[in-house]
C-alpha cells in the first residue's frame, strides 16, 4: 500500500490510558504513510444534570481542560517528529462529531481506543466505538488498552466469503504490502450452519468445498509477492477468530462490517463485537475501503 491509499488519519482521544494507545498506533501509521493526522477530543455533556449551572460549569471545566490536553498532545507529537498535525475539540456526542471530522477531511482510517475513561464496556462499545464502526465513512482501527509497541508483522483476515469480507481481505492485502507483513485468511464452520448450505451435503464437503476457496486466496495473495497461510475451523466464529489471532501471535486483525450465513449480525451485535473485547492485538473494521488510484484488483468481489 502506498502513501496515496493513507493520506487522512482521524485519532479520537479521551485522554485516557487506552486512547494514549490509540494516540501510539496513530503516530506509527502517520509516520509510515506519511499522512495528515487529525485529533479530536469530544467533552460529552452530563445530560443527567439537565441545563442548569452545574452542567455548564462542568463542560467549562472539561473544554478548558481538554483544550490544555489537546496542546500538549499536539507537542508531544511534534516533538515525535509529525510535522502535520491539527488538534480540535468539539462538545457533543462523541460518534457524531467523530464521524464528522471525518467526513470533513475525508479520511481514509480513524483510531480509536478500545476503552475510555470508564470502566463500563458499554459506555463505549455499546455506544461510542459501536456508533463509530457503523457510521464511519472509512475503516477503523479498534486499540485494546493491551497493546504494546506498534508493530505490523502478521496480519489476521477473518472471512465469510461474503462481499464485505472480500473487501476485508483486498484491503488486508495493501496493508501487509507495505508493512512486508504475513498474513493469514481464517474461515470459521459454525456447527448450527453445516446444513444451510445448498448444494453442499456434508459437513465433510463443505469443509472441503471452504479450504479449496481458501487456498485459491492464498495462491492469489501468493502471486503479489506475500506469505499467506489458511485456517479453517469449526465452532463459534468469534471464540475461533479469537483463538487462532493468539495461536497466530497477530499484529492486526482484519474484519469486513457484515457478514452472511452465521455472521449475518456482524454489525458489531456478535462477532465483530466479541473480538474486539477481546482482541489481543489491534482489530481493523473495514467498511467502503479506500484504494489508491489504478488500484488493481487481487481478491475477487465474489465467491461461490
Amino acid at each position: 500500500m502506498n502513501r496515496s491509499m493513507v493520506k487522512q488519519i482521524v485519532l479520537a482521544t479521551d485522554f485516557s490510558e487506552c486512547a494514549g494507545k490509540a494516540q501510539d498506533y496513530a503516530a506509527f501509521l502517520t509516520r509510515t504513510y506519511e499522512a495528515d493526522l487529525s485529533v479530536i477530543h469530544v467533552p460529552e455533556s452530563p445530560l443527567w444534570y439537565g441545563s442548569n449551572a452545574a452542567t455548564i460549569l462542568y463542560l467549562e471545566q472539561a473544554q478548558k481542560e481538554g483544550e490544555r490536553r489537546l496542546a500538549d498532545t499536539a507537542q508531544q507529537l511534534r516533538q515525535e517528529g509529525l510535522t502535520s498535525v491539527e488538534v480540535r475539540q468539539v462538545v457533543g456526542i462523541p460518534s457524531e462529531q467523530i464521524k464528522k471530522a471525518a467526513q470533513d477531511i475525508a479520511a481514509d482510517v480513524v483510531v480509536v481506543g478500545m476503552r475510555g475513561r470508564t470502566d463500563l464496556e458499554t459506555i463505549l462499545l455499546g455506544s461510542t466505538a459501536d456508533r463509530v464502526i457503523r457510521d464511519a465513512p472509512c475503516p477503523v482501527l479498534v486499540v485494546p488498552a493491551t497493546t504494546v509497541a506498534p508493530s505490523i508483522r502478521h496480519v489476521m483476515t477473518a472471512l465469510d466469503f461474503s462481499s464485505p469480507s472480500l473487501d476485508a481481505v483486498e484491503y488486508a492485502i495493501q496493508v501487509a504490502n507495505h508493512f512486508g507483513a504475513r498474513m493469514t485468511l481464517v474461515h470459521v464452520l459454525e456447527p448450527m450452519y453445516y446444513d444451510a448450505e445448498p448444494g453442499l451435503q456434508s459437513m465433510e464437503a463443505k469443509w472441503v468445498h471452504w479450504r479449496a476457496q481458501l487456498e485459491q486466496l492464498a495462491g492469489l495473495i501468493g502471486s503479489f509477492g506475500l506469505t499467506a497461510e489458511t485456517v479453517i475451523r469449526g465452532g463459534v466464529p468469534a471464540d475461533s477468530i479469537l483463538d487462532c489471532a493468539r495461536e497466530q501471535e497477530c499484529d492486526l486483525i482484519v474484519m469486513g462490517t457484515h457478514g452472511r450465513r452465521g455472521w449475518s449480525r456482524l454489525r458489531l451485535g456478535s462477532v465483530a463485537e466479541a473480538v474486539i473485547r477481546q482482541a489481543p492485538c489491534p482489530v481493523l473494521t473495514v467498511k467502503s475501503p479506500k484504494f489508491e488510484p489504478g488500484h488493481r484488483r487481487v481478491v475477487p468481489q465474489s465467491v461461490d
